[in-house]
C-alpha cells in the first residue's frame, strides 16, 4: 500500500485582505456587489433553516456590509415563515447595506427594545475585525445572545480576529457559523474555532479560490506493487539515546513501521541490548557503539528517513550524533530533544527534511514569533529553511516555500505523553516510502489524528501504533 498526498482536495483558508481581494476579482468581473450579498444573505438562511432555527429569531445587524447580509437573512427567513426582528447597531454606512435595509419590510429596533428570542443570528461585525468591541455590543450581545437556545454567526463571531483567532470580548459559544466561499483563519485556529461551532462554507459564486495556505485533508492511498520488497517499502532508522532501545525511540520505530515502512531500526549502544535484546517484535536494534559506527549505518543508501530526537539526551554525545544524522543525506525528522539541543539555532538543523515541535519547543527554536499560529509557522520554515509541523490541537504544518496546512481531524486524547514521538515516526515512515516531506508531514498528522479519534478517552501512546493499520485500511 502506498500513500500519495490529498493536497489537491484542501480546502483554502484566505484572510480577511485575500477575501476582499476575491471578492473584488469577481465584481470587477462583472457580478454586482448587491448580488453577492444577496447571494450570502440566502444561503446564510437557508443554512440557518437546515440547523432548525427556532421561529422566533433576532437578528443583531451592524454598520457595514455583515450587517446588511443580515438584512438578507431576515428577508428569507421571514418569507420561510420565522417570526423576525432586525436589531440595528447604528446608521449604516455600506450603501449596499442601506439598500438591503429598505427591502426589509419588517421590524427594525434600537439597542434594548427587543427582547431575547430563541433564535439569534450575529450579524454585527464580518472578517476583518482588529480591536475590542464597544461596551454596548457586548451588552446586546450578551443580552440577546447568552439567552438564546440557538446562536448562529453570519462570516464570524463579533469579537473575533478573522486572521490570528484572537478574542475581543466574544461573551459565548455559537452553534453554527455560516462564511462565504473559503474559510477564514479564525474558523481552524484557536481560541476562535472553539467559539464557532460548526462552520458552514457557503458558494456564493467567487469561483476557483487559490490559496497557499489551506485546511488539512485525507491523503489519498494508491495500491502497493505485487513484488515489492521490504526495503523498496522503506527502511527507517531511529536514533536511540543512552537510557536504552525502549520508550521513546521504541514508539517512533513501531509507528514508522504500521504506517508503512517496511523496516524500522533502532540504532542505539550496546549496553540497550540486554534490557532489550528480549522483546519479540518486528523493530530491528543496530549497535552503535560510537558516532563513527552510527556515521557507517546512515551511508546505507536503502535507507530511507531517519528519526533524532525522541529519548536522544540532551548531553555531548547526543549533539554529536545528531550532527552526524544531519550531515547525512537520509531524510530526517527532528524531534523532542533535537531541539533542546538547538535551542535558538533553527538553521543547525536546515538539513533536516521535517521538524515537529510543540508549542514550548517551538518558542525554545525560533522565539516568540509574532502573528498567528500560521503566521508563526511559515516565518519558522523559512528561517530554518525547512518544514515545520507546530503542533497542537489546530496544527500547522508550513514549508519554506510560504505553504501552509491546517489540521482540525484530531482529538483531545492526543495529548498524552509519547504522543509526538509516534507522530514523528509516522512521518519518516511516510518519507521511506517515497513521499515529499511537505506531502509526508500534512499526511502523517491527518493519520495521526484519525488514530487519536479512534483510540478515544484514555488513549496513550502505545494504543497509537496498533490503531494506523485501521486508519490506512479506512484510506483504501
Amino acid at each position: 500500500m502506498g500513500l500519495s498526498s490529498g493536497l489537491d482536495a484542501m480546502r483554502p483558508i484566505l484572510t480577511a485582505a485575500a477575501m476582499r481581494a476575491v471578492e473584488r476579482r469577481v465584481i470587477d468581473a462583472g457580478t454586482p456587489s448587491l448580488e453577492l450579498m444577496e447571494r450570502a444573505g440566502a444561503s446564510a438562511a437557508v443554512a440557518a433553516w437546515r440547523f432548525g432555527l427556532p421561529r422566533e429569531v433576532n437578528i443583531l445587524c451592524g454598520t457595514g456590509n455583515n450587517g446588511g447580509d443580515g438584512y438578507v437573512v431576515a428577508r428569507h427567513l421571514a418569507e420561510r415563515g420565522h417570526d423576525v426582528r432586525v436589531i440595528a447597531a447604528a446608521p449604516l454606512r455600506s450603501a449596499d447595506a442601506r439598500a438591503m435595509s429598505a427591502r426589509w419590510a419588517g421590524p427594525v429596533l434600537a439597542y434594548g427594545e427587543a427582547k431575547p428570542a430563541a433564535g439569534f443570528i450575529d450579524a454585527l461585525f464580518g472578517i476583518g475585525l482588529d480591536r475590542p468591541l464597544e461596551v454596548g455590543d457586548v451588552a446586546e450581545l450578551q443580552r440577546l445572545g447568552a439567552n438564546a437556545r440557538t446562536r448562529i454567526a453570519i462570516d464570524l463571531p463579533s469579537g473575533v480576529g478573522s486572521d490570528d483567532g484572537a478574542l475581543f470580548g466574544v461573551p459565548f459559544v455559537f452553534d453554527l457559523t455560516v462564511t462565504f466561499g473559503a474559510n477564514k483563519p479564525a474558523h481552524i485556529i484557536e481560541p476562535a474555532r472553539s467559539c464557532c461551532g460548526r462552520v458552514v462554507v457557503a458558494d456564493i459564486g467567487l469561483g476557483a479560490i487559490d490559496s497557499k495556505t489551506r485546511c488539512n485533508a485525507p491523503p489519498r492511498l494508491r495500491a502497493a506493487v505485487a513484488d515489492v520488497h521490504k526495503y523498496e517499502r522503506g527502511s527507517v532508522i531511529v536514533i536511540a539515546g543512552p537510557a536504552g532501545a525502549g520508550g521513546a525511540a521504541r514508539l517512533a520505530a513501531r509507528a514508522a513501521l504500521r504506517a508503512g515502512a517496511g523496516l524500522a531500526t533502532l540504532a542505539c549502544q550496546p549496553l540497550a541490548l540486554p534490557e532489550n535484546a528480549a522483546r519479540l517484535d518486528a523493530v530491528m536494534l543496530r549497535v552503535t557503539p560510537d558516532v563513527a559506527a552510527l556515521a557507517r549505518v546512515l551511508t546505507d543508501r536503502r535507507i530511507g528517513a531517519v528519526v533524532i530526537g525522541p529519548g536522544l539526551g540532551q548531553d555531548a554525545a547526543a549533539k554529536a550524533k545528531l550532527a552526524a544524522v544531519l550531515a547525512s543525506e537520509v531524510a530526517t525528522v527532528c524531534d523532542a530533544d533535537a531541539f533542546t539541543l538547538c535551542a535558538g539555532e533553527p538553521e543547525a538543523l536546515r538539513n533536516a527534511a521535517v521538524l515537529t515541535p510543540h508549542e514550548g519547543e517551538f518558542v525554545r527554536m525560533f522565539g516568540n514569533l509574532p502573528g498567528s499560529r500560521i503566521d508563526r509557522a511559515l516565518a519558522a520554515a523559512a528561517r530554518a529553511g525547512t518544514v515545520v509541523v507546530l503542533k497542537g490541537p489546530d496544527t500547522v504544518i508550513a514549508a519554506p516555500d510560504g505553504r501552509a496546512v491546517v489540521n482540525t481531524h484530531a482529538s483531545p486524547a492526543l495529548a498524552t505523553a509519547g504522543s509526538g514521538d509516534v507522530l514523528a515516526g509516522i512521518i519518516a515512515g511516510l518519507l521511506a516510502q517515497g513521499m515529499a516531506p511537505f506531502d509526508a508531514a500534512c499526511a502523517g498528522v491527518w493519520i495521526h489524528g484519525d488514530a487519536g479519534l479512534r483510540g478515544g478517552t484514555g488513549l496513550i501512546a502505545e494504543d497509537l501504533p496498533e490503531l494506523l493499520p485501521a486508519v490506512l485500511q479506512g484510506l483504501a
